[in-house]
Order: C-alpha cells, then structure tokens, then sequence
C-alpha cells in the first residue's frame, strides 16, 4: 500500500513553518548585523540589538556577548568554510514542535529562531549559497541565486566593478614601461 494513500497531506511548507525565503532573510540579516562598509554593528549596542529582534518579531533578545560568538563563528563558516566551535554556559533555545504531525525546529528566543532558520537552510541544502562577499571594505553576507552557484560579489555594479577596475590599473600600470628622460635634455 502507497503511504501517500494513507497519510494525509499536509497544505504545504507554510503551515509546518517552513520557509526558505523567510530562512534566507532572516540568516542574512543575523550575519549582516555588521556592516563594515558603515562601520557599524548591532551587537555592539544591547538596546540596538533588542530593537532588532523585536522588529523582525522573533522572539527576545539573548545577551549580546554570547550572540556576537555564534554570528562571528557562523560568518568564518560561510567566508572560507573554517569549522569553529562556538563555546557558551548554556545550551541554546531551539527545541522540535509538531505542527500538523510533522517535527519542525523552532526557537525559544531571537538567537534560536536564527539557528533553527540556520538549520532549515543547511537541512534543504541553502547553506551553501550563502556566501561573504570578499571586498574587504565590504564583507557583506547575501544569498547566490545564480545557476552554477558562481556568483563571487555582493553586487557586480559596486563590488565586483570595483575590483574588476583595480585590477585593470594594476595589470596595465604594470605594462605601461617607465618613460626615462636622458640627463640634459
């Protein structure tokens, strides 16, 4: 016997919690709570931090200091894939619920719903297109929609120009001989 037969039918991600997009947004945002082009950083502020949980409504806000460790463990993880261990005092608040009979991860506070969005998207296999762009002055955390997974910048117009002219300078500077002017002349 099918077990489609059997099993009723769920009416899709939405009900379970699932969302991919809302995972994908939700991790970029995490990881770009700093921005080294402004030069600045939510954790840094724990009344800033607070306002950012509370504006994306997902639940309250931990200590700063842990959640700083988790963000800068998870960005080494995306940036060159640097497997780092993240050391707190407790365990962290993502537990399983069943939503319609279907075990779904959830968190009991803002840094658990961005681990259990986390895990959805390592689970689904998003992970991996979540990449660092590698502008120094930039480092910006975004999501690679492209086919082959080959995309490189955050922003071709910004960073990826950028760096496409600095490179040209630097290859064409280095072709271009030094003129020398003969003494007395």
């Amino acid at each position: 016997m099918n077990s489609r037969a059997v099993a009723p039918q769920v009416d899709g991600p939405g009900v379970l919690g699932l969302d991919v997009e809302r995972d994908v947004e939700l991790v970029l945002a995490f990881l770009n709570t700093r921005d080294v082009d402004r030069g600045t950083d939510v954790l840094s502020d724990p009344e800033q931090w607070r306002r950012w949980c509370a504006n994306r409504r997902i639940g309250e806000a931990p200590e700063v200091r842990t959640v700083h460790a988790y963000r800068d463990a998870m960005r080494a993880a995306v940036a060159d894939g640097a497997l780092s261990e993240v050391v707190v005092d407790r365990p962290w608040a993502v537990e399983v619920e069943l939503r319609h009979g279907v075990p779904v991860l959830v968190g009991t506070d803002a840094l658990g719903e961005v681990l259990a969005a986390a895990t959805g998207l390592v689970r689904t296999g998003h992970w991996s297109r979540i990449k660092i762009c590698p502008a120094d002055d930039c480092l910006w955390a975004f999501y690679d929609r492209s086919r082959n997974r080959s995309r490189t910048w955050c922003s071709m117009r910004i960073c990826g120009n950028r760096e496409k002219a600095r490179s040209w300078r630097e290859r064409h500077t280095a072709e271009t001989p030094a003129v020398q002017v003969a003494p007395g002349s």
